[in-house]
């Protein structure tokens, strides 16, 4: 809490002797406004569904197997429990790569996310720089990355202005 009342302290003071100009955005509410980020959320949610039942899917196998070999395991020898226990293992081994290469941080899902939605981010933040540099503004934060604004007035949040920009109407927020 400190740190943050010592920004603001040299934030007030460093504003008070050069006037700085600054507004904010809410980069959440311009994205759910952008019918290409909605129709891109839209695709990957499809996406990671179908990947999801595949997962639950190979699960089940694996808890299939398990349940299997527990009813069975009396009859079997000590080198068949190995064996099918080694199976098992490396079914389910399988199926934790499976998930880990479609939803990991560097698997498809974020590798498709980065591809439908990096540009639609990138278009809005040359947009922004516009807007900076046609209004004269300093700074320009975003309110819905978290608490790094502790008050903001509605005065300066420029998201309207950001969609009127990027030629998307604003139907009475």
């Amino acid at each position: 809490m400190k740190k943050i009342l010592i920004a603001v302290a040299a934030l007030l003071v460093g504003t008070a002797t050069y006037a700085q100009k600054f507004a904010f955005v809410d980069m959440d509410y311009i994205l759910n406004k952008m019918p290409q980020y909605t129709d891109a959320q839209k695709q990957l949610d499809k996406i990671a569904e179908g990947w999801q039942k595949e997962v639950e899917a190979k699960m089940k196998e694996v808890d299939d197997m398990y349940k299997q070999f527990q009813a069975e395991q009396v009859l079997m020898t000590d080198a068949m429990k190995q064996q099918k226990m080694k199976d098992i293992e490396t079914k389910e081994k399988d199926v934790k790569q499976f998930q880990k290469d479609k939803f990991g941080p560097t698997g498809e899902l974020f590798t498709k996310r980065q591809e439908l939605i990096k540009p639609i981010q990138d278009k809005i933040y040359n947009e922004i720089q516009k807007y900076c540099s046609a209004k004269g503004l300093d700074f320009i934060f975003d309110r819905s990355s978290g608490p790094t604004m502790l008050y903001a007035s509605d005065r300066y949040n420029k998201s309207d202005d950001i969609l009127s920009a990027l030629g998307i109407a604003q139907k009475g927020n």
